[in-house]
């Protein structure tokens, strides 16, 4: 229980998605919330800026207001361009989500999703570097969290360390987990890594209607010159700019060796010049970034810490979105801790955390297992050649895939293709 010299009920480590909506619901449970966050807003992060229905229906349960006003822009679908073929896909119609995605900045989607926790009722302290955990002398549980001040650069502010205590932590620290690894909890190699660069271009496709995907990405004249390795993408963001990036994934966490700003590179040079994406019209620089995929880092739950987002290798291998993923793990998390902090005893306590590692596995890990298995049919290039130059001029297997991939399926029934892809997932081992 709260001791009188904690800072709070709940410490929570990063201010992105998954962090902002883990001391939302918290702070909407009634519990004093510490949302610490080691940049200043608005701050970028490397993404797609795109938002499944899935994530869509997250904001929504959370209140976040998506007016096009507030710089949200819907789209449609997915247009998926490979093989010679250009299909269109809208999102599929099933109850559990709405039929639109949604586009925006990570400059000011963090902001916006920050600021709404604050305004429930979390303390949100900004230029804040957690630099590791507290543990308790005797049982090596965590009881806060160790931290720094740092300016809008990352450089330390003079002053003396600052320590903030608290009965549970979560961990929302992103890529880097130094909450995780410092408490010896390592990644998993045997689980799929991704990576992913993206830059901004000022372009006449900004107000698309259609999230893009390109499932072939040539140095040259398609079909006439080298075929690059990995999938591209084209956001557009509805205010002059679109996202535009490429990535790949293995199967193992293994290092590549891919140059993949030599890859933009090319692809770009490549583009067809309606599309306007020359140096001219770069907003900013190439940059990259890993994507820990299906529950890559376990145990998402021990000695008082939770793990929610990418500390927890929560993006998942079919797509390589983690917003969905983080926003659902942070509601998740906070209903446990809520849960166990109502609890009258210390054993009835932690039983109740130890099972949120549970409660993710139940509702992903079958997806991730299945997403292991897709990864590892698509890095084999002559398979994803012949599944792109065969099947997406197939729309009903096209639809199909598309429920699967964007995970937006109807897990309560649907049709004949939802019980499919649900029955799958229950069928393979939820690791």
């Amino acid at each position: 229980m709260r001791s009188t010299t904690d800072d709070a009920d709940v410490i929570v480590v990063g201010a992105g998605p998954a962090g902002a909506a883990s001391a939302h619901y918290l702070a909407a449970a009634g519990l004093e919330v510490l949302l610490l966050e080691k940049a200043t807003f608005p701050r970028d992060k490397i993404c797609g800026d795109g938002l499944t229905p899935r994530a869509v229906a997250e904001l929504i349960r959370m209140g976040v207001p998506t007016r096009a006003e507030d710089g949200w822009i819907r789209n449609r679908g997915l247009r998926v361009i490979g093989g010679g073929h250009t299909i269109h896909l809208p999102w599929p119609q099933i109850e559990r989500y709405p039929d639109y995605g949604l586009a925006k900045a990570r400059t000011d989607l963090d902001s916006t999703l920050a600021y709404h926790a604050r305004a429930t009722g979390a303390k949100l302290l900004e230029g804040t570097s957690v630099t590791g955990p507290l543990l308790d002398e005797r049982t090596g549980r965590v009881v806060g969290v160790q931290a720094k001040q740092v300016d809008a650069r990352g450089r330390r502010v003079e002053g003396e360390p600052l320590t903030f205590r608290a009965s549970v932590v979560i961990g929302a620290d992103g890529v880097s987990a130094r909450m995780a690894t410092s408490l010896g909890l390592a990644k998993m190699d045997s689980r799929p890594m991704g990576v992913a660069v993206r830059t901004y271009f000022r372009t006449p496709r900004h107000d698309d209607e259609w999230m893009e995907s390109h499932l072939e990405l040539w140095d040259g004249e398609p079909g006439r010159s080298q075929l690059l390795p990995g999938y591209g993408w084209i956001f557009p963001l509805g205010n002059g700019l679109a996202n535009v990036g490429l990535g790949s994934v293995n199967s193992t966490a293994t290092a590549t060796q891919l140059d993949y700003k030599a890859l933009f590179a090319a692809w770009m040079r490549n583009a067809p010049p309606e599309w306007e994406f020359t140096p001219e019209n770069q907003e900013g620089p190439v940059r990259g970034a890993a994507l820990p995929m299906a529950f890559n880092r376990q145990p998402l739950y021990t000695r008082g810490l939770l793990l929610v987002g990418d500390s927890g290798g929560m993006v998942s291998p079919f797509n390589g979105e983690g917003i969905a993923y983080g926003l659902q793990a942070g509601r998740v998390a906070a209903d446990v801790i809520a849960q166990a902090l109502a609890r009258t005893s210390d054993d009835a306590r932690e039983r109740t955390l130890a099972t949120y590692p549970e409660r993710m596995r139940a509702d992903l890990g079958g997806y991730f297992t299945l997403g292991r298995a897709f990864v590892k049919l698509i890095e084999n290039p002559q398979v994803m050649r012949i599944c792109t130059k065969h099947g997406l001029p197939r729309p009903t297997l096209m639809k199909i895939v598309l429920k699967l991939l964007s995970d937006c399926y109807d897990t309560r029934g649907g049709d004949p293709t939802d019980r499919v892809i649900t029955a799958l997932t229950k069928m393979v081992p939820a690791a």
